[in-house]
């Protein structure tokens, strides 16, 4: 791969402002989305809520420096993944080898080379997708993930669809007399990738959504489903709860992901394009970036895992 994707999302972490607004300028040019880290615990926050598809991180800098940093990202299962790119100023070979060792994949001399940064960040990014392709498929549907026979009999789930399957009282009872039933009629209609079945005899509301799966062709092959939680937030309700945003600051973040303008939005939610502007403005510092852009790529991404 030799470009960046659409709404990457670059997470930079450095002590001087200088150094930021250079790669902040850099990154930006290239059509990446840039979050902002001041120090290695603001940045733990920001990855964990956000999650980033590459990390830059500064090595030396107060209180919670670079390596410490680096070891608590690869120590986190859900971040351990992603490629950290070291900038220092240090040139010694023992601090390049400490980079390396807490976790880093690769290190840039300052002052950045902003030809040199991209290139680099190219060969990381495509790395990392090749690497966690299929990580990447099941973060991209969820984790509420089962396989079934023809006959919808459950022949794998993760942990997380079997505890929504107990959440909603589907004990292995109702499983054999009521869900295999209607998901061998389902299936037997041969229905397309993510349509949805909304299952019947709960009280709790469930559906399954039929996954992209790469054996389609074979009518006889397990086949791939998400199992949905139909009490779960979704929209300006889900970006409230995932991103610690007020009400009306998820409504105006919802209407700018799906491409309004602040003159449109504000039609939408009845008050002012001043009033939407100043609530984004109050989004962006809670999301880490600079621009409505980047804050509508963070919101995109997290209502299209919830698809």
């Amino acid at each position: 791969m030799n470009s960046f994707y659409r709404n990457d999302i670059v997470l930079v972490v450095d002590d001087s402002s200088d150094a930021l607004s250079l790669i902040n300028d850099t990154l930006e040019s290239a059509g990446l989305d840039v979050l902002v880290a001041l120090e290695g615990k603001q940045a733990l926050t920001i990855a964990r809520r956000i999650r980033p598809d590459i990390i830059l991180l500064d090595a030396i800098m107060p209180k919670m420096d670079g390596f410490e940093t680096c070891r608590a990202l690869k120590a986190d299962a859900r971040l351990a993944s992603i490629p950290v790119i070291f900038m220092t100023g240090l040139t010694d070979t023992e601090d390049l080898v400490r980079g390396l060792e807490s976790g880093g994949v690769d290190y840039l001399t300052k002052p950045i080379n902003p030809s040199e940064l991209l290139a680099r960040m190219k060969v990381h990014l495509s790395n990392a997708r090749l690497t966690n392709s299929a990580q990447t498929a099941l973060d991209s549907t969820g984790q509420h993930l089962l396989t079934v026979s023809t006959q919808g009999k459950i022949q794998w789930a993760t942990p997380q669809a079997y505890a929504l399957l107990a959440k909603a009282r589907a004990d292995e009872q109702w499983q054999d007399q009521q869900l295999a039933p209607q998901l061998q009629r389902w299936l037997a209609h041969e229905p397309k990738n993510n349509q949805q079945l909304a299952l019947a005899k709960l009280e709790y509301p469930l559906a399954v959504k039929l996954v992209n799966d790469p054996n389609a062709e074979h009518k006889n092959s397990e086949k791939l489903l998400k199992l949905i939680d139909g009490q779960r937030p979704s929209g300006a309700a889900m970006l409230k709860l995932q991103l610690s945003l007020t009400e009306r600051e998820s409504e105006v973040l919802y209407w700018t992901a799906n491409g309004k303008t602040n003159r449109e939005t504000a039609e939408i939610l009845t008050m002012s394009p001043r009033t939407v502007n100043k609530h984004l403005e109050q989004v962006f510092p809670k999301l880490g970036v600079e621009n409505r852009t980047a804050a509508a790529g963070v919101a995109l991404r997290l209502m299209n895992s919830e698809q």
